[in-house]
C-alpha cells in the first residue's frame, strides 16, 4: 500500500542546483515505486527579485554576489554540468545571462491549477539551462507553456496582466517566514526538510525514514 507523501519543492527557475535536485528527487521517487504516492507542489522563490528586464551576465553576477574568481566560477559550472549529465540533464556551455523570474513563477502558479506544473517546471529549466533562453520574455514563456500543452492565448493574457502576482508574493513570503533562505529546499509532509541538490540515494533514504517515522507515530508498536 502506497503512503501519501506531500512534497513542497521550493526553487527558482534560474537555480542550477534546483534542476539537479528535481531530477534526483524524481529518480528517487521512481526507484521507490509503489512505496509512496507523491504529490509535488512547486513553490516560488526568487534568487534575484531586483534583477532588471535586460538581465545580467552570469559571471559578472556571480562575481558581484559571491566574490568568485573566473576559475572558481568555471570549476563550479563544470561540477554542475557533470551532476546534470549523471541525471540526464544537459547544461549548455557558454555565456548566459541571469534574468528576472517573477513572471515564470506566475505562470507556474497557473500551471498547477491546470495540472501541468511539473511539466512546465522541467520545460522552463530546459529552456534556461539547455537553450540559454530569456525566461523573463513573455514570448519565451508563452512558447514553453504551449509546448507542455497549456493554452497559449491564456498564457499570453496572464503574462500581460498582473494575475497571480499577489498569490506568488504571498507564497514567497510564507516560505521565507518558515526559514527557507536557499534553494532548492524540499519539504516533506509540512515538517521534514532536505536542502540542496542531493544525490538520488539521499532522497531515497530520507523519504523512507520520513515514511517510517510517520508510520510508527500512526501505528505505535505496543
Amino acid at each position: 500500500m502506497s503512503t501519501p507523501l506531500k512534497i513542497d519543492f521550493i526553487s527558482d527557475v534560474s537555480c542550477p542546483w534546483c534542476i539537479v535536485g528535481l531530477r534526483a528527487l524524481d529518480q528517487a521517487l521512481e526507484h521507490l515505486g509503489d512505496e509512496v504516492q507523491a504529490d509535488i507542489h512547486f513553490q516560488p522563490f526568487e534568487l534575484n527579485p531586483q534583477m532588471p528586464p535586460e538581465g545580467q551576465d552570469i559571471f559578472e553576477h556571480i562575481a558581484e554576489k559571491y566574490g568568485s574568481t573566473r576559475e572558481q566560477f568555471q570549476a563550479n559550472a563544470e561540477n554542475i554540468r557533470e551532476r546534470g549529465a549523471e541525471l540526464g540533464f544537459v547544461f549548455k556551455q557558454g555565456e548566459r545571462r541571469i534574468f528576472n523570474t517573477f513572471d515564470a513563477h506566475r505562470l507556474l502558479h497557473w500551471a498547477e491549477l491546470e495540472g501541468k506544473q511539473h511539466a512546465l517546471k522541467e520545460a522552463l529549466f530546459t529552456a534556461y539551462f539547455s537553450q540559454h533562453a530569456n525566461v523573463s520574455s513573455h514570448q519565451v514563456l508563452a512558447d514553453v507553456a504551449q509546448k507542455v500543452g497549456l493554452d497559449r492565448v491564456r498564457a499570453e493574457a496572464l503574462l500581460a496582466s498582473d494575475q497571480y502576482a499577489s498569490e506568488v508574493r504571498e507564497l514567497e513570503q510564507l516560505w521565507v517566514s518558515r526559514g527557507v533562505s536557499s534553494v532548492p529546499t524540499i519539504v516533506f509532509n509540512d515538517q521534514y526538510a532536505v536542502s540542496g541538490g542531493q544525490p538520488v540515494d539521499v532522497f531515497v533514504s530520507a523519504i523512507r525514514q520520513i515514511v517510517g517515522e510517520e508510520s510508527s507515530v500512526v501505528d505505535p508498536v505496543s
